[in-house]
């Protein structure tokens, strides 16, 4: 019987930051909408905060779901890193499930709140998407993490999804900000998981899971998570057309750094760890020293 202690863990809660980055960034460029052209919207932080909460619960559904569906695959029994519910047999896979399920339920909830009130109807079917998209992962006969694609998924919903979807719900459109924060986003996020499957290529390859990383290799995988660091640059310094002081927000990125290093210099295994967690905080903290700047 798990802890509750281990419950907590296996929500891996150091992944919330890419769930909290996309809200901050796509409020903020929301702001930003009304400062350019004036007469329009802003940001609403009523609806940011539904945003947030759907963003968040599909975070540790997700978890919960590839925990549950990894377990009973046999593929988390020899990995590093964070507690695996069903790997360790610390659960009742059930369990895990129905866990997985309550927390994609609440976010379709709040999801419906957050598509009502705004009433951009439009996100209805692209969140239903997601939370399919999300048990897809690692669930069902032929999941897509387990061919390589799971970057995408993590690019496109928690990247181009939450942060556009937030900006739209805000103000009735997107903006050239907005689009630039998004894929910003995307790849941050997308550079957590590169670190996460990078540690694991090991495991992975024993076991059958084809993740890009696996597919890649060491030395190229290593390279793609230095490039999603550097698209995130490039798109925040272009946001400098129109928002001036937008590479403030590079900051943040700062706290990259010793996991930078740590993945250049060829580290493996438990090494990786604080690689991966600094990157999750390096994108938060990037998202919060960008928001000024956008939203002043």
């Amino acid at each position: 019987m798990a802890t509750i202690k281990q419950w907590v863990a296996g929500a891996r809660p150091r992944t919330l930051p890419a769930a909290l980055a996309p809200v901050i960034v796509g409020t903020a460029a929301a702001a930003a909408n009304r400062d350019l052209e004036e007469g329009t919207k802003g940001a609403n932080l009523g609806l940011a905060l539904l945003a947030l909460i759907v963003s968040c619960c599909l975070q540790i559904g997700v978890n919960y779901a590839n925990d549950y569906s990894d377990g009973i695959r046999g593929t988390d029994e020899e990995r590093v890193g964070p507690v695996r519910l069903v790997g360790q047999r610390l659960a009742n896979p059930d369990n895990v499930k129905i866990a997985a399920f309550s927390f994609f339920g609440l976010g379709a909830f709040a999801g419906f709140a957050l598509v009502a009130l705004s009433q951009a109807w439009i996100l209805l079917p692209i969140g239903a998407l997601a939370i399919l998209a999300a048990w897809r992962y690692t669930g069902g006969d032929n999941p897509y993490g387990y061919r390589g694609l799971g970057e995408v998924y993590v690019f496109v919903f928690f990247g181009l999804v939450a942060t556009l979807g937030t900006q739209f719900t805000q103000i009735g459109g997107i903006t050239a900000v907005g689009v630039l924060g998004a894929i910003a986003v995307g790849s941050l996020a997308s550079a957590i998981l590169v670190a996460n499957n990078l540690r694991d290529i090991p495991t992975d390859s024993v076991t059958g899971k084809t993740t890009l990383a696996v597919r890649l290799g060491d030395a190229r995988t290593r390279q793609l998570y230095l490039g999603l660091f550097a698209v995130t640059v490039v798109c925040t310094l272009l946001m400098a057309i129109w928002r001036p002081w937008a590479p403030i927000g590079l900051i943040g990125l700062v706290i990259a750094w010793p996991g930078i290093q740590a993945v250049r210099g060829g580290a493996t295994g438990k090494e990786l760890i604080p690689a991966l967690a600094l990157t999750g905080f390096a994108e938060l903290m990037w998202a919060v020293w960008l928001f000024a700047p956008l939203a002043r």
